[in-house]
């Protein structure tokens, strides 16, 4: 029902992709209702759509970004760490920083400057983003994301938000124990896989459902 989902406004996107059952929880719901996807997208916020905001890059559907949100949801407790990688717009990374408690962490993680730029520009929008950037709540970082961020590790939960053609070894390490992986995986036939590690360092792997993401890729060369 994704494509449906889409509203006149950003309380109404939400609640047609909760009343879909694309947004399960409360927690969920009043995550994204918190944060105002105009100020991420720069055409056509309310559309349960990928919109380009440049440099090749998407700020993915708001029905992925429910999907991503409610499977990473029982590692996203008050003192969490979380990693976004790919994070682009900052859409995401803002959600997930509501998920989270006071003391917990969510860092943004891109190759591209300019998009480290905007996400920051872009979270700086609203009162509550501003707030969470001055203590340092959330942070963007310019970096291979495919190595994940090793400053902030272990993690809690991590989000990759490009397609990657493997699911990166280095990301699994991060990961606490317990924690969980949310990737999509493939150049061609991409699917999500959700990579749960135990709290003996045991790694499980359950593949999802199909999906079609940019890739994650080297940055561009100048």
């Amino acid at each position: 029902m994704a494509w449906l989902s889409s509203g006149p406004s950003n309380a109404a996107l939400v609640n047609n992709l909760k009343s879909h059952g694309l947004i399960k929880s409360d927690r969920v719901a009043q995550a994204m209702l918190g944060v105002d996807r105009a100020h991420y997208s720069p055409a056509s916020p309310y559309e349960d759509s990928p919109q380009p905001i440049g440099h090749s890059a998407t700020i993915s559907a708001p029905h992925m970004h429910a999907a991503a949100a409610e499977s990473l949801l029982p590692f996203l407790h008050p003192t969490a760490r979380v990693l976004d990688i790919g994070s682009g717009s900052g859409y995401l990374t803002h959600v997930l920083a509501n998920l989270v408690g006071p003391e917990g962490k969510v860092i943004g993680i891109d190759h591209i400057q300019p998009l480290v730029d905007l996400a920051a520009a872009n979270m700086a929008k609203s009162e509550s983003g501003t707030a969470m950037l001055a203590s340092g709540k959330v942070a963007f970082v310019r970096g291979d994301g495919r190595e994940g961020w090793t400053e902030g590790a272990p993690y809690d939960a991590i989000h990759v938000g490009a397609a990657a053609r493997e699911e990166h070894a280095r990301l699994v390490e991060q990961l606490r124990c317990p924690g969980r992986l949310f990737i999509p995986v493939g150049e061609w036939s991409q699917y999500i896989w959700v990579v749960d590690k135990g709290e003996d360092g045991t790694v499980k792997r359950e593949k999802a459902f199909g999906v079609r993401y940019v890739p994650l890729t080297d940055a561009p060369k100048r």
